[in-house]
């Protein structure tokens, strides 16, 4: 017995050392713990960080989409202020356009376009590519001073009967080549729901149907007689009233009205595209059924 306590008897020095010891190995286990926390945390930071970027990433792709605004060829001598706005122009440039137009002139290349307006090439270069000139005014043989007004002096022999698009038949429909009998049945119902054509552009508008054949009906089809519509006051107009319109969906109907009542009353039909998920790029048919 005095044996075996003989082995656990330390004198004052060998218990310090002993003490130190343990205190060195304790400060070991603490640092290797604090070390691996420290890593597990750095670790599951990183992975947190590149699934919230990868996350906004994806929304700024959506959101890029969603505010494009798909552009339609038109007519450039046609431009209205809010679309000279939707393309670039500045004010001074649109004011020039019109002037020219109201001495009953047009332009007939993007180059007149550009003497008129005085844009820019880059800008005009971007624009250009959807501008649509009737094919008569292309003729590089025409003989005309320059900004001659081409839509009075059509040559006779390139004289076009245009029919109405407004009382076309299927079969009328169907003689355009990729017009088939459920494209012209599809053109006839979106024209009974819209009450009837209001301007050209709209057949871009029929679901299904390639700009390329549209192109091809327009070169025989145009809104000759125009439907009496009555304008939809979107001061006054209830949700349903506005979901009417082809061109509006219900939610932002909904919208439309929310704007109303919180801001009293719609001044200018460009406040509309404030609205969310408001179809900009149709702006310019849908004012053609609004009202203030």
């Amino acid at each position: 017995m005095n044996l075996f306590k003989s082995h656990f008897k330390f004198n004052k020095q060998e218990r310090s050392g002993i003490f130190f010891l343990l205190f060195f190995l304790i400060i070991i286990q603490l640092g290797y713990y604090l070390y691996q926390s420290n890593s597990v945390d750095q670790s599951y930071s990183l992975v947190l960080e590149q699934a919230i970027q990868t996350k906004i990433d994806s929304l700024k792709t959506v959101a890029s989409k969603k505010d494009s605004v798909k552009v339609y060829p038109f007519n450039p001598n046609f431009i209205t202020d809010f679309k000279g706005y939707t393309l670039g122009m500045s004010v001074d440039e649109i004011d020039r356009l019109h002037e020219f137009r109201k001495k009953d002139e047009f332009v007939n290349s993007a180059i007149e376009f550009q003497n008129v307006t005085k844009v820019s090439d880059s800008l005009l270069s971007s624009i250009s590519k959807y501008f649509k000139f009737p094919e008569w005014t292309q003729n590089t043989n025409r003989k005309s001073p320059k900004y001659k007004n081409a839509y009075t002096s059509k040559p006779i022999d390139k004289k076009v009967v245009y029919k109405d698009l407004n009382t076309a038949t299927a079969e009328e429909l169907q003689r355009i080549n990729g017009i088939g009998v459920k494209l012209s049945a599809r053109i006839i119902k979106f024209r009974d729901r819209l009450g009837g054509f209001l301007i050209d552009d709209q057949l871009f508008d029929v679901y299904g149907l390639e700009e390329e054949v549209v192109n091809k009906a327009l070169k025989e089809f145009k809104v000759i007689s125009k439907p009496n519509i009555t304008k939809i006051n979107v001061n006054t107009a209830t949700v349903e009233e506005l979901a009417k319109l082809i061109y509006l969906q219900k939610h932002v109907a909904q919208g439309i009205v929310n704007y109303r009542n919180l801001n009293g009353s719609i001044k200018s039909l460009n406040e509309l595209l404030k609205i969310e998920e408001f179809p900009s790029e149709r702006i310019d048919r849908i004012t053609l059924y609004l009202s203030l």
